[in-house]
């Protein structure tokens, strides 16, 4: 059977918020029996952009990462609940049932993303239900993938093999799978909120003017081992990413055929940026 899942691709996103608002406007103001009660006005954001940087000025990275229910296929919330209030559909869709779920804080509290929300108004949890009342209506996207205006969001129906499939080729990742729950949000790019950078930028004199050095190759090692490899842009800039917060000591060689080489030894905590690397040397023509 065909299940629904959502792709978030962390490279795509920028933070606009339609996903969030899109989420607001179709449950804020408006029940759905069965799949979600009134959201409350302010206060809850079952769609949440989350945002972090890296780096130092001026080499900076924003990443941005909307987090919502996960839909696990084993739910904790499900374990929690009481009297049906949590159901688990055929589809994948987890769904909190407003008129069971009332008053079962425990619901909220089991669930380890931290994306169900309380309501106090209605003494109620609640979460994002993948718009599930629209896809039962025949809509082929929930509306955060519909209003996404870089396509960072998609709403994918598929067989369970063909979604296996799409994890290895598209290096997909979920969040925390220590947790074992099996969640259907698929994540893109992951390691820019998670991992780090060593980056710098290169310049030299030629015919007597300091310019930026474009077009050259840059290796980071560790113990004695490649761990990455990057080229100059136009600025001179260079980025070597997907690197372990906290992992100790690297090795930056540098090569020039007209300033010879250059090594930079550092310890990557979070990201680093190196500033401006002057190779020395004698002054080169291009």
């Amino acid at each position: 059977m065909k299940k629904w899942n959502l792709i978030v691709d962390l490279a795509k996103c920028f933070n606009c918020n339609n996903c969030a608002l899109a989420v607001h406007d179709e449950y804020h103001g408006n029940e759905h029996p069965g799949v979600a009660a009134e959201m409350p006005r302010q206060g809850h954001r079952w769609i949440d952009v989350l945002q972090r940087e890296r780096g130092v000025y001026p080499m900076i990275d924003v990443v941005s990462m909307p987090v919502t229910c996960n839909h696990c296929d084993d739910p904790p919330c499900l374990k929690a609940a009481r009297d049906g209030a949590v159901t688990k559909r055929a589809d994948g869709i987890v769904v909190i049932v407003p008129e069971k779920a009332k008053g079962q804080r425990q619901i909220m509290e089991a669930c380890p993303y931290g994306a169900v929300w309380w309501n106090d108004e209605k003494n109620l949890p609640q979460a994002w239900p993948f718009d599930a009342h629209l896809l039962d209506s025949g809509w082929t996207k929930t509306r955060a993938s519909q209003v996404c205006p870089t396509e960072a969001i998609r709403t994918l129906r598929l067989e369970d093999d063909e979604m296996l499939r799409m994890v290895a080729e598209e290096g997909l990742e979920v969040l925390h799978p220590e947790y074992g729950t099996k969640p259907r949000v698929y994540y893109k790019n992951l390691d820019r909120w998670r991992k780090a950078f060593v980056g710098g930028s290169l310049a030299g004199v030629i015919d007597g003017v300091v310019e930026c050095l474009s077009d050259i190759r840059v290796e980071l090692s560790k113990d004695g081992r490649t761990v990455g490899t990057a080229t100059t842009d136009t600025f001179g800039d260079f980025r070597i990413d997907g690197l372990p917060e906290g992992s100790g000591r690297y090795r930056v060689e540098i090569f020039d055929p007209r300033f010879g080489s250059k090594e930079i030894e550092v310890d990557l905590g979070t990201s680093v940026y190196l500033g401006a690397i002057m190779l020395s040397g004698p002054e080169a023509r291009p």
